[in-house]
């Protein structure tokens, strides 16, 4: 194995196999080891980092204690479900759907219980399609946070090994099941193989052929180790695969390769606009339902506009890291702005007057929209250059309530777990129907659910 961990491992035995060190990688293998297996990590890239150090690091999660805490009394994984399923048009597996959201709460304090790492509930605002303040995270660094705590969880423990620069090249069948993998320094043995990568966003064939030249022409703003070899392994297996063109986007990343601009800026008040200076859309639809109404804006392009109230109730969250990048431009006036960002004064001041009648009650909004938090748009003004991008893949493996790989007739593949971008999400079909939260949800509850179950597969083997 190439570099990984220091420690001394105990991994006695054909060892439970997680491939990707991503959240849900490094979840699914504390979940394992938990249950008395030993554990192999084997990650392709020199750090962990998956799409989890990108993201907020938030999981979305119903009835937990740090939501008491918060004051949030009234929320069950039921309308939890609801929720993510009425956003995505009911789209999405049912029964999965709602196994996740039953299992988001013991999962969140499962990672302050056991893998030590620290969660609290935001309640600093709405996002689009969640009844319930149930975002939770870090305090700080969000994912990247996330990330940090969960490996050093990891490192400490003795029955995980962590093998980094060590890309897996495949799945070693031996005609009943699946008992191990390939990788560039040989074969290693696995009474299980948990397959924790994540999808397909960094291979540009694939985004092409399922998702379409759009999104393949798009920003990626994932892990460029997102290839989608998990994928076609199930499937070169007969794993059934579902919703292939399902995909979570942004419509706000900062020109040219960000940072991603939190939607916060647009809950708090912020209104999008076009290269002409027109709005084109609902903005609190979300962010992945409207990176494609940016994206069909020309050169998928669009500029973000709010006051200093939108600014200041932005401060303290990820809208930092875009005000340290510098991308954050300001002006007393409107018409400044707009010279500085070269947009037509008239139609962006019109713009907001529209904006401004409709925020008042004067008028309905011609798109819809009817929550501008903060009111009307005032003197001084603020604005982001943005561009909708592609953050990560949905669809994927199709797995049971156990996170098994199954085929098209539901039997499971014996010997193969998975999560992650490399499992089927709960988003529905397309883009329209992200959730906030649904990628890391689907990551972190299905690496638990993966590792528990394989590692106590490992056990009745070993027994037997």
């Amino acid at each position: 194995m190439a570099e990984g961990s220091s420690k001394s491992s105990d991994l006695s035995g054909n060892p439970v196999v997680v491939v990707g060190a991503g959240a849900c990688g490094m979840i699914a293998a504390l979940a394992a080891a938990g249950c008395g297996a030993g554990v192999l990590v084997l990650e392709k890239g020199e750090k962990t980092a998956g799409n989890t150090v990108r993201s907020t690091g938030l999981i979305p999660a119903a009835g937990t204690r740090f939501q008491r805490e918060a004051g949030i009394l009234e929320d069950t994984p039921e309308l939890m479900a609801e929720d993510i399923l009425k956003k995505n048009r009911y789209e999405s597996d049912p029964t999965l759907t709602r196994l996740l959201c039953e299992e988001s709460a013991s999962l969140v304090e499962w990672l302050v219980d056991e893998a030590g790492c620290e969660m609290v509930c935001y309640t600093d605002f709405l996002y689009p399609g969640q009844s319930r303040f149930r975002m939770h995270g870090p305090k700080t660094s969000y994912g990247k946070e996330l990330l940090a705590q969960l490996e050093r969880s990891l490192m400490e423990n003795p029955r995980i090994e962590l093998s980094k620069s060590t890309p897996v090249t495949g799945l070693v069948w031996d005609g009943t099941r699946v008992s191990g993998v390939s990788t560039t320094d040989g074969a290693v043995e696995a009474r299980a193989v948990i397959l924790a990568l994540n999808g397909f966003g960094g291979n540009k064939e694939m985004v092409e052929e399922y998702l379409g030249r759009g999104a393949a022409e798009a920003l990626y703003f994932g892990s460029p180790n997102n290839t989608g070899e998990g994928i076609r392994w199930g499937m070169a297996l007969g794993a059934a695969t579902e919703h292939m063109r399902s995909y979570q986007g942004h419509a706000s990343v900062a020109v040219p390769d960000g940072p991603l601009v939190t939607w916060g800026v647009v809950v708090n008040g912020a209104i999008l606009v076009n290269r002409f200076g027109r709005r084109f859309g609902c903005e609190t639809v979300g962010y992945s339902e409207y990176a494609g109404a940016v994206l069909s804006q020309p050169q998928g392009e669009a500029w973000e506009i709010f006051d200093k109230e939108v600014y200041e109730a932005s401060r303290g969250t990820r809208f930092e890291e875009v005000i340290e990048a510098g991308k954050v431009v300001g002006s007393e006036t409107l018409d400044g702005l707009a010279q500085t960002f070269g947009l037509p004064e008239d139609a962006l001041m019109e713009s907001v007057d529209s904006v401004n009648r409709a925020a008042r009650g004067d008028e309905v909004d011609p798109f819809g929209r009817d929550n501008f938090a903060h009111g009307p748009l005032k003197p001084p003004f603020y604005g982001i250059h943005v561009c909708g991008a592609l953050f990560h893949t949905q669809g994927g493996l199709r797995v049971d309530t156990e996170a098994r790989v199954v085929r098209p007739d539901g039997t499971a593949i014996p010997g193969l777990y998975a999560g992650g971008g490399t499992a089927v999400g709960i988003s529905g079909r397309g883009y329209k129907g992200y959730s906030s939260g649904n990628g890391l949800l689907a990551a972190t509850a299905l690496g638990k659910i993966a590792g528990e179950a394989a590692g106590e597969e490992s056990a009745d083997r070993v027994v037997a």
